[in-house]
């Protein structure tokens, strides 16, 4: 009878296990970064605005689907080649952006996620979350809180749009400059994201 009743309590016990874990995430799937991406980096100077773009973006991403069709972002990390910006001034700007980057000793900008977003509502409209990470530019790594669009139009896909507002001096980046020192950016740059995640299969 003794057995019996440790039996039951063992079996309760499993149940309860199994309960608690569906009322939670209950498919978690890994998402690599597709080649469809857009990402550039807008900036300023003294004579006229600048874009450059990065042409080799690599990334992955983890998330938790919940049984109310929410989903929870734990871990994203996203790496940018910086040999691979080029600008839309030439190779004298793509030049000197490599060198105001560092990029022989630091060749990424590393973005990576610091805090999980849980329960985020999916629906086919994008809905706005504040994503909490480390972004590394030239060696030197600072949080920060980036406003993301986010959906997942279906389960094989997760989109991410966006833009961030960065100090060079905050990285100990001296702005580049082109024509002989006659054209002199600004400190201030945004980065403008806009990528989709495509699930990895078995």
């Amino acid at each position: 009878m003794k057995n019996k009743i440790v039996f039951i309590r063992q079996i309760s016990l499993l149940i309860l296990i199994i309960f608690l874990f569906s009322a939670g995430a209950f498919v978690k799937n890994s998402y690599s970064l597709s080649k469809d991406y857009i990402i550039t980096i807008h900036g300023d100077s003294n004579l006229h605005d600048w874009v450059e773009k990065v042409e080799q973006v690599s990334g992955n991403a983890t998330v938790e689907k919940n049984s109310d069709e929410s989903f929870d972002l734990t871990d994203i990390n996203i790496k940018l080649v910086v040999h691979s910006i080029k600008s839309d001034m030439g190779s004298v700007m793509n030049n000197n952006t490599y060198e105001a980057l560092k990029a022989d000793a630091n060749p990424t900008i590393v973005f990576t996620l610091l805090t999980p977003v849980k329960a985020i509502v999916n629906s086919t409209a994008k809905k706005i979350i504040a994503v909490k990470g480390n972004l590394t530019i030239a060696g030197v790594t600072n949080t920060v809180i980036l406003p993301v669009n986010v959906n997942m139009p279906n389960d094989q896909t997760l989109h991410f749009e966006g833009a961030q507002l960065i100090k060079m001096s905050d990285y100990n980046i001296k702005p580049p400059t082109a024509l002989f020192g006659t054209l002199k950016t600004g400190n201030q740059i945004t980065l403008h994201f806009k990528t989709n995640f495509i699930v990895n299969t078995p």
